[in-house]
């Protein structure tokens, strides 16, 4: 797409997350195709992955090529521009979101800085891991927040693997020790993971490693047990299974150092480990907090009303992970796909009467409930709220099913029935002739 046509109201949204790049894809299918609208989407990847397949990215049970979106062609085929880089400000009184010139991998300028004009802004930056400042998360714990973090891992754990098959001395006591801080969603499906990942990575050749005596995870929660947001009951079948699979589960155990080869908690029991994982707690980006003068909360999200406008601009709205939406009673919005999808189909209908002035309609979250998928294994979770009109706990075959359509859902809104088609059956077809495991 050429240069932005004067007069055409200009919709600038910044992240392709989940939601950010579903609202450009609908929002660009509707009005940018047919010259209605200026849309424009600002992230610093060049592809997408949805966030709650990193673990399995990380793992190596996931062929990243078949799931990822490539944003320039995205925007090409969906009526929007795709422009890369990070928003480092906002300036509300001309209206301009300022992001930073964007360099390659030597550290070549490819963009300078820049800014991009815009009538209506929607922030989709989504959300990070919150270390709360624990010694050594930075130097030594790798945090799976983006597709290259997730790579990053799974490249050492392979190396791992083949370092324990060549060395001729016996292992150290970290050396294939696995510890994941924070047995949430993240930190429970990834344990599931790699339990079966690292045991195909050594049927490969290394025989040298025997898989039940020196491959160890250990995941470690702070809460009194795994997967605290959800259900009693879930956390329950989650840990039992994780027994079976044999992953050392420590709940109620707080981490005050993390180590080249180690993890200390505080009540003086150190862990050795060779890969160390932090998913616990969950911030917006710190260069959110009060950026522009809008209002931000303690883990720097933005506070939005109702309609998913800012509380000081309303020509700003955010949605996602980075923003504080009010759910009554029970707090706020929690951090999830669904509410991220939600609210994307929200503002598809709400940007448009926006910009003509129209009052708008309050978003209202509707809680279908969460699923963990434990890889092959089972999946477990929870439905609630309208869906079924109370509670229900649920896993097995149909919990997988269900885990299974959430994608389904975010694929749909970005490609269309047919193309979801066609993409799934031919991954069906390939999966029969490919290894289950990634090795690069």
């Amino acid at each position: 797409m050429g240069k932005p046509q004067l007069g055409k109201p200009r919709i600038v949204i910044v992240g392709g997350g989940a939601g950010g790049l579903e609202l450009a894809t609908r929002l660009g299918d509707k009005y940018g195709r047919k010259g209605k609208l200026d849309i424009t989407l600002i992230e610093r990847n060049r592809t997408h992955v949805w966030k709650p397949k990193l673990h399995e990215i990380a793992a190596g049970s996931m062929d990243i090529s078949a799931h990822e979106v490539d944003y320039l062609a995205q925007s090409y085929w969906h009526g929007f521009r795709y422009r890369i880089g990070d928003m480092i400000g906002i300036d509300r009184d001309r209206r301009q979101v300022q992001v930073a010139p964007y360099f390659d991998s030597e550290g070549r300028e490819v963009t300078p800085k820049r800014a991009f004009d815009y009538d209506a802004l929607v922030v989709a930056i989504g959300s990070q891991n919150n270390d709360f400042g624990t010694p050594g998360v930075v130097d030594h714990a790798i945090k799976l927040e983006s597709q290259a973090d997730a790579r990053r891992f799974h490249e050492r754990m392979v190396n791992a693997c083949i370092r324990a098959h060549a060395q001729s001395a016996p292992l150290g006591a970290h050396q294939l020790k696995v510890v994941i801080i924070g047995a949430g969603a993240t930190g429970v499906e990834l344990a599931a993971e790699l339990h079966r990942t690292t045991r195909e990575v050594v049927a490969y050749g290394l025989d040298q490693v025997d898989p039940q005596k020196d491959i160890r995870i250990t995941l470690i929660e702070a809460a009194d047990r795994v997967l605290p947001a959800l259900p009693k009951r879930v956390s329950k079948e989650t840990e039992k299974l994780l027994a079976r699979l044999g992953v050392n589960v420590l709940v109620g155990a707080k981490v005050s150092e993390v180590g080249p080869d180690r993890v200390s908690l505080t009540d003086g029991r150190t862990i050795p480990a060779e890969l160390i994982v932090w998913a616990a707690g969950v911030k917006a980006p710190d260069f959110l907090k009060d950026i522009g003068g809008l209002e931000t909360n303690r883990i720097n999200q933005l506070v939005v009303k109702p309609t998913l406008q800012t509380t000081r601009d309303d020509s700003i709205f955010a949605i996602g992970d980075c923003s504080a939406c009010s759910w009554g009673e029970r707090g706020n919005v929690p951090p999830r796909a669904q509410a991220a999808h939600q609210q994307a189909s929200h503002l598809y209908l709400q940007i448009p009467r926006h910009l003509r002035g129209e009052p708008l309609k309050d978003y209202r979250y509707r809680d279908f409930g969460s699923l963990v998928s434990l890889g092959e294994f089972s999946t477990v979770g929870s439905m609630m709220g309208a869906l079924v009109g109370g509670s229900l706990v649920f896993e097995g075959l149909f919990a997988r099913m269900m885990y299974l359509s959430l994608y389904k859902m975010h694929e749909h809104a970005l490609h269309g029935s047919v193309k979801v088609a066609l993409d799934t059956l031919a991954r069906l077809i390939t999966r029969r002739t490919e290894p289950h495991v990634k090795l690069h």
